[in-house]
């Protein structure tokens, strides 16, 4: 896959960051009830972290462990069983246009086009068309789907269609962008294609990024900071400053001494764990 430079009339114009957390998740406990057995099952217990505006945080565990969960009560579409989150000082009651969600699977609407698709949410809300317009071709020269705005879904590849995906989710400008696992079924190859246009997109963007991931080399290429979920019920069992710089390249980590001491560290916390 061929990385694509932003050009400099993309850039994005941001404000300072505040000071505050942008999310703060308060001793976060979520269970789930069997209707049929009353069995109880808890995914997330004494969970806590904040994330600052404009942080790339990854949120890094095995399967299981609720990290999708976490992304479920971030976008509203649960409520936890105890503790708090909030967004911007305001706790989380349902899903609203600041939090974009990118899925596992594109989930694209397979009778519409690649534009169509990225503008359905304004079209929607019923956004004027000169407002909604510009962005949609910037979002689309920015995830390099130039000259297949008019393609249906099955028309594309798969890197392709997860590239739209992030694309409807950056429509709305979300200050918020909500991962899971979005690479995951991709090839070795289209993934770190996908994983490099990310940073530079969220560069352009500027916006706060939360991405769920079990792959441990994926989370040091990608984050500012790895919060390590414990098994279930998941709790923040180690947290993770990533030192490398935001222009990053896959090639020239491999050969970094901290990436490697990081891996083994990570890959240990997981045996233990």
């Amino acid at each position: 896959m061929t990385v694509h430079i932003l050009p400099p009339d993309l850039q994005a114009t941001r404000p300072p960051p505040s000071p505050d957390p942008l999310i703060v998740v308060e001793d976060v406990a979520k269970r789930f009830v069997d209707g049929r057995t009353g069995r109880v099952t808890a995914a997330l217990e004494h969970l806590s972290f904040a994330i600052r505006e404009g942080e790339f945080v990854c949120l890094l565990g095995p399967s299981g462990c609720g990290k999708s969960s976490v992304l479920d009560l971030l976008c509203g579409f649960e409520q936890p069983s105890a503790g708090r989150i909030r967004v911007e000082g305001g706790p989380v009651r349902e899903p609203g246009p600041d939090r974009g969600i990118v899925f596992q699977e594109a989930l694209l609407f397979p009778w519409l086009s690649v534009l169509d698709n990225i503008t359905f949410a304004p079209r929607l809300a019923g956004v004027p068309a000169a407002l909604y317009r510009p962005r949609a071709a910037r979002l689309i020269a920015l995830m390099g789907l130039d000259g297949f705005e008019n393609h249906a879904p099955y028309e594309l590849s798969g890197g392709m269609r997860q590239r739209a995906a992030i694309a409807r989710a950056w429509i709305s400008e979300p200050r918020i962008l909500l991962m899971d696992e979005p690479f995951g079924a991709l090839d070795a190859q289209t993934r770190l294609g996908m994983q490099e246009q990310l940073l530079i997109a969220r560069e352009a963007t500027g916006a706060t990024v939360l991405f769920v991931t079990h792959d441990i080399e994926e989370a040091l290429f990608l984050a500012d900071r790895i919060l390590v979920l414990s098994g279930r019920p998941g709790r923040v069992a180690r947290e993770i400053p990533v030192p490398f710089g935001r222009s990053r390249r896959y090639s020239a980590l491999l050969t970094d001494e901290r990436f490697g001491r990081l891996k083994r560290e990570i890959v240990e916390e997981f045996r233990a764990g």
